[in-house]
């Protein structure tokens, strides 16, 4: 067993998953990275090894449960442990309940709620086993509420987070704790998706009214996003289990744009941005 603590991320390639695997590894974890992306992939462990951190990587689709829970075997196989697992990856299609497909919605359903269940599965006999081990599920506000469109994703989302209140339930009696981050508007190539009928892209005009509804009137970074993970993961929140957090910006609990409350009440509500 290696004497550095072992963290597994699924989704690693890019965005949140490579910027959370920079951040395990600055902080001196060996990692384990899942993605189906080899290319990109390939990136993110370059720059871990120049970190000086061990790493290694299993190449796949989560949708398959046979690979994701195999990669969990093979994590123990080649560090000896695992201290914390990073449900990370996502599947999304922007589309409607009345267009979407059978098939988008059950790959949808199987990446982001199916395969967590079953990494975690995999993985929690030996956190159990040593009374110590965290599982981070990267969930969105979106569970919360409606958007009228992206059905299987938010619905996965919702079904992510009551998840993690059961998971929570059953394994923190052992001393593995559970818990999600609930994330706002975050920049990453997930909003690329976001086109309109014509095809023209909806990227800048979705940013620009987002942000209209964010207290912090901006995205927030993958890097801020690996920060409080990684954080959350750590002992300084030993005491942090069955929760959802939001790190959204404020945006969850604003329900107005705040060009509406500038033209109200425009000293109280100065432009800074």
């Amino acid at each position: 067993m290696t004497d550095a603590p072992t963290v597994l991320i699924t989704g690693a390639a890019g965005g949140i998953g490579a910027a959370t695997s920079l951040e395990f590894a600055a902080r001196g974890y060996d990692c384990y990275l899942l993605d189906i992306d080899a290319t990109a992939l390939a990136d993110t462990v370059r720059a871990i090894e120049k970190l000086g951190r061990s790493v290694a990587t299993a190449i796949g689709d989560l949708g398959d449960l046979d690979f994701a829970q195999q990669a969990v075997r093979d994590c123990l196989e080649k560090f000896g442990r695992m201290d914390v697992l990073v449900n990370n990856a996502a599947w999304r299609d922007v589309t409607t309940m009345k267009s979407i497909s059978r098939e988008s919605w059950e790959k949808t359903i199987r990446v982001c709620l199916t395969a967590p269940a079953f990494l975690a599965q995999a993985a929690a006999p030996f956190m159990e086993a040593r009374r110590q081990g965290v599982i981070v599920n990267v969930s969105s506000i979106q569970s919360k509420f409606a958007a009228g469109v992206s059905p299987a994703y938010i619905a996965a989302k919702g079904g992510l987070d009551a998840l993690t209140y059961e998971l929570a339930t059953l394994y923190g009696p052992s001393g593995v704790r559970v818990l999600a981050v609930n994330l706002g508007a975050i920049d990453t190539r997930l909003n690329d998706q976001y086109v309109a009928a014509d095809g023209d892209s909806l990227a800048a005009e979705l940013r620009q009214a987002v942000e209209q509804m964010i207290p912090l009137q901006r995205y927030g970074t993958p890097a801020e996003i690996a920060r409080s993970i990684v954080t959350l993961a750590g002992p300084d929140s030993a005491y942090i289990t069955g929760t959802c957090i939001e790190i959204d910006g404020g945006w969850f609990h604003q329900c107005s744009p705040y060009s509406f409350k500038r033209r109200q009440f425009p000293e109280d509500y100065p432009t800074h941005v």
